[in-house]
Formats: C-alpha cells, sequence, structure tokens
C-alpha cells in the first residue's frame, strides 16, 4: 500500500487516496481466476477448462478484477487509515480510480472520522444530589413478600375472595360460537391480579368450588385480537377448587427459616441495609448523569451521521441476541409488533446520538487529564468478572477486548475525576405524601 494523499474535509469527513501495489494485485487475480474461473462457459472448452483470456474476452475484461480489489481492500484499506493518522468510523464509500495488472490499483475513499471534540467546563461543576432513605414500608412490604413465598396453601370451603387462587375450566363464545383461544382446562388463577380481562375475576368472587356458571364480560376495544377487540363476550366456567394462601407469622423462626439470620429484628436490618446500599447507589448515579450532561452540553463537535449509524447497528444486534435468548426471532418480534426494521432502528436513535455524544465528551475529559487504565485497573476488572460469571481470569481475557477494556476503564475513572472535582450539595429526599382520606 501507498498513500498517496489524506485531505480532510468539513463534517469530521476524509478522503484518502492510496495504491495497491501491481505485482500483490496481479497475484490475487490470478488467485480469483483460479478459483472462480470454473463458474465461466466458454464454447469450445469443458467447463472450467477454458483460459484465463479467453473468458475475459468474452465476459469483460474486468470480470475478475473486483473481485480481487474486493479480496485485498480489507488489509490495504486498514494500512492506508493507519498511516494516515486517522480513526475512521462507518463504513467506507469506495471508487476505483484506475485498475492494471502493469501499474496496480489506485482508490479514492471517503469515510467518516472520529471528529474534533471541543471540551468545555468539566471541573468545579454544580449539581444537587437527593439523598434517599429507607422507608419503613418499603421494609414491611419485604417481609409481606417474604411471607407470601413461605406460605402455604389451604382449601377453601366457603366462596372465592378476592386473592384466593381457583382452579377453573373456562370457555368463551361470542354470539353462541365458542371462538379460538378462548378454552382452558384446570386453569390456575389468582383472583384480583388482573391476569384477565375487566369484570372476569370478579364475577368469580363469590362463588364456591363445584359450581358451574357464566361470566358475562366486553373485550377492551384496545385487545389484540381484533375480531374480539370492543366485543360482548360469555364465558360458561366451571370451579373446581378454591384456595387461599396462609401466611407464616412475623417472628423469629420466619426469619431462620428463610434468612441466615435467627431474629426478625436482624432479618429487618439486612433488608434495610440492602435497600440502602440500592438507593446509594441510585443517588451516587443520578449526580453522575446529572454531571456528565453538564459536560456534553459544554462540547462543541462535528459529529458524523456514521457514529450514530454504528451505535443503532449495535443496539438493534445486542437486542436481536436478547430476543433469541427467549426462543424469538426479531423478525417475528416485529411482526408482533408491528413494525418494520427501519421504524425498529430509528427508535434506538435519540439513545445512539446521547450515548456517542456522553462517550466522545468523557473521551476528551480522559485525553485532557491524562487519565488512562493502568495494568493494575485492568487485572482487577478482569477479576470482577471472572468472579462475577464464575470462570478462570485466562478464559476472560481471551474473550474480552483488552484495548477496548481499557478505554472503558479510562472513561469511568473520567467520571470518577469530575465527580471528585464537582460541588455537590446534599438534600434529603422528601417522603410521599399521604394519600388523602
Amino acid at each position: 500500500m501507498n498513500l498517496i494523499k489524506c485531505e480532510k474535509l468539513e463534517k469530521s469527513m476524509a478522503e484518502l487516496q492510496f495504491s495497491i501495489d501491481a505485482a500483490a494485485f496481479k497475484a490475487e487475480v490470478e488467485k480469483v481466476f483460479k478459483t472462480e474461473g470454473k463458474k465461466y462457459t466458454v464454447q469450445g472448452f469443458r467447463k472450467g477448462k477454458a483460459p484465463r483470456s479467453l473468458i475475459e474476452k468474452m465476459y469483460g475484461a474486468d470480470v475478475f478484477t473486483y473481485d480481487a480489489i474486493n479480496n485485498l481492500f480489507p488489509a490495504e484499506y486498514e494500512a492506508a487509515v493507519a498511516a494516515a493518522a486517522i480513526e475512521a468510523v462507518g463504513r467506507p464509500e469506495v471508487t476505483v480510480e484506475s485498475a492494471s495488472e502493469q501499474d496496480g490499483v489506485v482508490l479514492t475513499v471517503k469515510v467518516a472520522v472520529k471528529p474534533e471534540v471541543k471540551i468545555g467546563a468539566y471541573t468545579g461543576l454544580n449539581v444537587e444530589k437527593t439523598v434517599h432513605t429507607v422507608e419503613e414500608s418499603t421494609v414491611e412490604a419485604e417481609l409481606k413478600r417474604v411471607q407470601e413465598r413461605a406460605a402455604r396453601e389451604m382449601t377453601r370451603e366457603g366462596a372465592a375472595e378476592n386473592g384466593d387462587i381457583v382452579d377453573i375450566d373456562f370457555e368463551g363464545f361470542q354470539d353462541g360460537v365458542a371462538f379460538e383461544g378462548g378454552k382452558a382446562e384446570h386453569y390456575q388463577l389468582t383472583l384480583g391480579s388482573g391476569s384477565f380481562i375487566p369484570g372476569f375475576e370478579d364475577q368469580i368472587v363469590g362463588h364456591s368450588a363445584g359450581e358451574e356458571f357464566d361470566v358475562n364480560v366486553t373485550f377492551p376495544a384496545e385487545y389484540q385480537a381484533e375480531q374480539l377487540a370492543g366485543k360482548p363476550a360469555v364465558f360458561k366456567i366451571k370451579l373446581h377448587e378454591v384456595k387461599y394462601k396462609e401466611l407464616p407469622a412475623l417472628d423469629d423462626e420466619l426469619a431462620k427459616d428463610c434468612s441466615e439470620y435467627d431474629t426478625l429484628e436482624e432479618f429487618k436490618e439486612s433488608i434495610r441495609k440492602s435497600n440502602q446500599e440500592q438507593l446509594d447507589k441510585q443517588d451516587d448515579l443520578a449526580v453522575e448523569n446529572a454531571l456528565v450532561d453538564q459536560v456534553v452540553e459544554g462540547m462543541e463537535a462535528e459529529i458524523p451521521q456514521a457514529m450514530y449509524d454504528t451505535r443503532m447497528d449495535e443496539m438493534v444486534n445486542d437486542f436481536a441476541f436478547r430476543v433469541e435468548q427467549q426462543g424469538l426471532s426479531l423478525d417475528n418480534y416485529l411482526k408482533y409488533m408491528g413494525q418494520t426494521m427501519e421504524q425498529f432502528r430509528a427508535s434506538f436513535m435519540p439513545q445512539a446520538e446521547k450515548q456517542v455524544k456522553i462517550r466522545l465528551a468523557l473521551e476528551a475529559v480522559a485525553q485532557a487529564e491524562n487519565i488512562i487504565a493502568s495494568d493494575e485497573d485492568v487485572d482487577a476488572e478482569i477479576k470482577r468478572i471472572a468472579d462475577q460469571y464464575k470462570m478462570e481470569e485466562s478464559k476472560v481475557r481471551e474473550l474480552v477486548n483488552l484495548d477496548d477494556l481499557k478505554k472503558d476503564l479510562a472513561i469511568n475513572k473520567a467520571i470518577d475525576f469530575i465527580k471528585s472535582h464537582a460541588n455537590v450539595v446534599e438534600k434529603a429526599a422528601q417522603a410521599d405524601a399521604p394519600a388523602a382520606e
């Protein structure tokens, strides 16, 4: 590769012109001919046996040229970018200026580059920190959940009440005709859970095991099945069994059975401490976000669309991976949501734009303050990841990109730097006002 020129254009674009050596190009064309030439038919020759000169005469002199250029391009382009000392982002736009086995190839490439960032103030920033304290109601709610998990299901002899679990058969009818998807047997339903359409669960309350009865409902106008939306229906119900949950007493025995503590007070304190730690993290994160927003607001940069496009593509791929883990393809998900890929991808634009701006701003702070991730920082993060996922540290090192990891750690240190040089004023969070009676 020989870099001919590099010109910086407006809007964070650059134009590179470079050449590919004639010998390298000639060898690659011959290589393409040997692998692809067998696809072409020339009269008078068995398929795959025609000489290259006749194939080129019949199908065009450049029949193997562009495959050869495509094969050579990635490595040659990477070398040109390195020689030009630019940080290219996004896909390049390539023009073939000339190509011959005698003179080699000359390419012109336009590509978006990482913009120059002019950073504003990032020290001495003012921010208000709202400090939250665990409410007693939070502790009580957690204890209630513990009680419910430890509850025993008991058979109710009388009429079903809200909160009870009923075992029912049901079948739905519209104008006397059963509709698809409206039938089930021995369905376990918690009354009052809101699992079914409005009115369904309420009409089971008051009935006892062994009864058969009708439930009259109207499907919501926005119901997903269009043929049922907004229309009345009758469900025939057979109630097999009614159960209720018997909660254990809230005492030391419950603490022993459901935790590592011997007394209820110790258990309560552990719940309070755990919730307070979460609140503290949320409060700290809110401060970090407010400070970073100020830094981004003071930043000046001509950010190319290619950076946003790249981030959106990454977010789409991440989402696709998550839904596939749940056994659903992205195409089927989009059909279910009634979205096109273009609409779905565009929905990530605001988030992608914000994330790109934040990263550029924090990278600029790290560069200005010579903040880097040390080997000790990397070792500590590798250990943290290994502990979290119960993996060998050597395996983690094989899986992660150490250069990207160092950049991420440097950005985290830049956030810490901004925080440590900010004026943080704390104020207590206001307790929720009691509900009016």
